[in-house]
């Protein structure tokens, strides 16, 4: 009786080593293959990674230390034409004048989109330091805040934006026209900007065959995870093409299909340039 027992613990032993030493391999092989496939990914998938620095270092141009501000002036209908007449006067007494270092890069009326509406997008070359520079000089310049005076009657309401340029994006240029602009906002969801770059960067290249693409930025005050891309073309049916045309290249379908999971809500603008914008 005693032996019987005996041989029957020993067999349940037996059969639990059996267990263990089977859910060990399964567990071993897992960890592989996970570790593997992380180790791939890492590879294929991931350029940077988002713990290591502030994203604002991480995807713009670290050779240069340009800040840009862009501006959205909601203006009332009736005074559209005189807004753009005064902010064409100022513009071009600021760009003639070496003390303040900022300069327009483009002025635009909205065509499609928020309806009269002026786009105005500033660069300081030197960052923050030149920003405040240009704000405390314009604060004790006399005919800067008539001009406040005058253009506040005109205005329903305004706002704006601090951003930074996408390393791997153009910085804009003046350039002859005519063209109209699209400005396509997005908005998006916390902690993506990292990954929204790192496709983008393999992306831009589909995008450049026609000389487009003129400026990416991302916000770093004001609405935060904006990304602004701005692009060029020679008419609406140019636009159409151009956008169809990249649907042919190898690669685009994988942008926007990985691309479109980070967005909250996406905005698109079609400009025309102001007579006195360098982007015309």
């Amino acid at each position: 009786m005693a032996t019987t027992k005996v041989t029957s613990v020993w067999a349940k032993g037996q059969k639990l080593f059996k267990y263990s030493a089977n859910l060990n391999q399964l567990a071993t092989r897992s960890f592989s293959e996970n570790g593997d496939k992380g180790w791939l990914r890492s590879i294929f998938e991931h350029k940077v990674d988002a713990r290591k620095d502030a994203h604002s270092n991480l995807l713009s141009k670290r050779e240069t230390s340009n800040l840009y501000k862009i501006q959205f002036h909601n203006v009332k209908p009736e005074c559209l034409e005189a807004y753009n007449g005064l902010e064409a006067e100022v513009q071009n007494r600021l760009h003639q004048d070496q003390d303040y270092p900022c300069e327009v890069v483009g002025s635009w009326n909205t065509w499609y989109g928020e309806q009269d509406q002026a786009v105005h997008l500033w660069r300081y070359r030197g960052g923050y330091p030149a920003l405040t520079e240009c704000l405390m000089k314009l604060d004790n310049n006399k005919e800067y805040k008539e001009f406040r005076r005058e253009r506040a009657k005109m205005l329903i309401s305004r706002r704006n934006q601090l951003l930074l340029e996408f390393s791997f994006w153009n910085e804009p240029v003046p350039r002859p026209g005519p063209n109209i602009y699209e400005m396509r906002t997005y908005k998006l969801k916390p902690g993506t900007m990292i990954e929204w770059g790192n496709h983008w960067a393999r992306a831009i290249k589909y995008r450049q065959e026609n000389q487009e693409a003129v400026g990416g930025f991302f916000s770093q005050i004001g609405d935060l995870y904006v990304v602004h891309h701005l692009w060029a073309y020679e008419s609406l049916l140019s636009r159409e093409e151009t956008r169809n045309s990249a649907w042919l290249k190898e690669g685009w379908d994988a942008n926007v299909y990985y691309t479109v999971p980070l967005i909250r809500s996406m905005e698109s603008r079609i400009m025309i340039p102001t007579k006195s914008s360098p982007l015309q």
